[in-house]
């Protein structure tokens, strides 16, 4: 028996050939692909063209930043720097700097600013037991008197005003002081007379006591020191300066009422001290610069 097969031809053309059911679903099918009807493909293609203002047509306008909606556009994320860096370089300066209740009533001479540093030159005194033994019974004194005084945290001698140096002058500001001085030579000064001082912005008064000896030696530091100061456009130091070693400070102008008897009484606690009037010796070795919180040491010659 003979058994006829139709070809793998005939199979396509037969499965190509349309029904009424197929009929449609090839026309929408290559409506879909042709775009001819309008249908999803026109839309898509629409969509991709961005003629119908549909959702690809947003998507660019979010992307391109065109339509100025609120939305339209998402910012960049960018990681959050580091808390070290941030405490670096705050963006205010914290008020509790210019509070003067965190600072026994101190008030800045200038305001404190980012990348400014309070500056000055000194000669540094270290005191002896029977130093502050007389120095203890002097403040005592004067706190009877109605005068409250602070003592300070260091002594010293100062061959300089108080400037303002920038953060990159530090370096060469201590090489041109260490230049000029390198030829000044070690001595030795002596103070033992209590003298009563105020910054020139009157908020602050100073109990001191002035050099006796040593005055000519002292001079020839401070022209070395006003030669760096004028390099940098600085304020030199007073034209006829008392030089003196200061002990202790309070806020307020109180020159008045230590002229008033209270500043004799305390020298005579000098003058008639245990083993007769107290002289203060400062062996003067070294300068020294601070600038902000750091302080260099300049050493004079042998």
């Amino acid at each position: 028996m003979l058994v006829c097969y139709s070809s793998s031809s005939e199979e396509e053309s037969e499965d190509a050939v349309p029904t009424d059911e197929n009929n449609s679903c090839s026309r929408k099918c290559r409506e879909e692909e042709d775009g001819n009807n309008g249908g999803p493909a026109r839309k898509c293609r629409e969509e991709e063209d961005g003629n119908n203002g549909g959702p690809a047509r947003k998507c660019r306008e979010e992307e391109d930043g065109n339509n100025g909606g609120p939305a339209r556009k998402k910012p960049k994320s960018r990681l959050p720097l580091p808390g070290c860096l941030l405490a670096m370089f705050p963006d205010e300066e914290d008020a509790e700097t210019e509070d003067s209740s965190l600072h026994g009533g101190r008030i800045r001479s200038f305001k404190h600013e980012r990348g400014n540093w309070a500056s000055y030159v000194y000669l540094p005194y270290h005191p002896e037991e029977e130093f502050m033994e007389l120095l203890e019974a002097l403040l005592s004194f004067a706190s009877a008197h109605g005068a409250v005084w602070t003592l300070q945290e260091e002594f010293h001698l100062s061959l300089s005003q108080t400037v303002v140096l920038r953060h990159h002058w530090i370096q060469p500001f201590t090489q041109s002081l260490k230049a000029g001085l390198m030829h000044c030579k070690r001595f030795l000064c002596t103070a033992g007379r209590l003298r009563v001082y105020c910054n020139a912005e009157r908020t602050r008064t100073f109990l001191g006591m002035e050099v006796c000896a040593g005055h000519v030696q002292i001079m020839d530091l401070v022209h070395e020191v006003d030669k760096t100061m004028t390099e940098f456009h600085l304020d030199t130091f007073y034209k006829d300066p008392s030089f003196h070693v200061s002990l202790a400070w309070c806020a307020g102008d109180l020159t008045g009422q230590m002229k008033e008897g209270c500043i004799q009484g305390m020298q005579s606690l000098v003058d008639n001290h245990e083993e007769g009037p107290f002289v203060l010796q400062l062996d003067c070795e070294e300068l020294r610069f601070r600038t902000g919180n750091k302080t260099f040491r300049i050493p004079l010659k042998p």
